[in-house]
């Protein structure tokens, strides 16, 4: 029985922890980008113009936001709860979702149930899916134009704006609200080092770094190695380590090996070059009647013949 309710804690435990991450990840779910008409914008996957709502994962991992809900109206924070069971309801670390605000979710998972309306101050919000957790919400005012954006300054974070989608005030559907094109870090280097003598004496100085790190290594593995060696020796000698130095230092010498080696070469290249000539000879050899076994033999009496 205490086995039991021992498992029955563990379980709930698991459940309320697996339940805190949730709750805790889904709280980094934003509104990011909001277009109210789109007249001349993005088309969805049947070719037709409307109204978006752009969602941000501000977490550095996944985030699974099926279930949760879209709504328009604050006395009805489950109008538009995002459908189970499709594989794109997870918004990858740092990435965006885009839904249709056409009043067609017959369309499909990222199409929602209601409109926005052009010339009015519509309000946008996403609740938990406990219906009563508001995660974001955002006012949109009634000035923003047909193909126009109310936005953050920057994903996830900063202040609200309009965007027209002129120079430098892009409408980004589906993509970060800063588009980097430039990075300034390369910008000053360049601007310190125009011809490149900092940079080239930087990359020379890597590589060589790296080479000699390298032998260094190939060194200190080749004096453990001599190390390990040596122990072995004397591990199987039963010497000391001073005695051991002392049979390297005089029977190890360069000399004694290629003696060694050289008296090996010429013993076992002594016989490679042979005699190609095959000589036959006959042998004779002396026959004399005394030393034939025929005449040792003993006649057997032949008793039918007698008989």
């Amino acid at each position: 029985m205490k086995r039991i309710f021992s498992t029955i804690s563990l379980a709930l435990l698991a459940l309320a922890c697996v339940t805190g991450v949730n709750a805790q990840s889904r709280s980094a779910l934003c509104i990011n980008e909001v277009m109210v008409a789109n007249d001349s914008n993005i088309v969805d996957e049947y070719g037709r113009r409307a109204a978006w709502v752009e969602l941000f994962n501000a977490n550095f991992s996944p985030l699974e936001i099926s279930s949760v809900y879209l709504t328009d109206d604050k006395a009805n924070p489950r109008k538009y709860p995002v459908p189970l069971g499709d594989v794109n309801t997870e918004i990858p670390a740092r990435q965006h979702v885009l839904f249709y605000a056409d009043g067609e979710p017959n369309k499909g998972t990222f199409h929602t149930n209601f409109t926005l309306k052009p010339g009015q101050e519509n309000w946008i919000g996403i609740y938990d899916a406990d219906g009563l957790t508001l995660i974001d919400e955002v006012t949109i005012p009634a000035s923003v134009l047909p193909d126009q954006t109310w936005a953050r300054t920057e994903d996830g974070v900063g202040e609200w704006a309009l965007r027209t989608g002129g120079e430098n005030d892009y409408i980004t559907p589906s993509s970060a609200n800063v588009i980097k094109d430039t990075n300034k870090k390369i910008e000053l280097f360049a601007e310190q080092d125009e011809n490149g003598f900092a940079m080239t004496l930087m990359a020379m100085s890597i590589v060589f770094s790296a080479l000699l790190l390298l032998c260094l290594s190939f060194y200190g593995l080749s004096k453990i190695g001599a190390a390990v060696s040596k122990m072995n020796k004397i591990r199987a000698h039963g010497t000391t380590r001073k005695e051991a130095d002392e049979v390297i230092a005089t029977h190890d010498s360069g000399e004694e090996i290629a003696a060694i080696a050289m008296a090996l070469y010429q013993h076992l290249n002594a016989h490679d070059t042979e005699n190609t000539i095959l000589t036959i000879n006959k042998v004779k050899r002396a026959y004399s009647p005394w030393s034939s076994k025929i005449y040792g033999l003993r006649h057997v009496p032949d008793h039918q013949h007698h008989s």
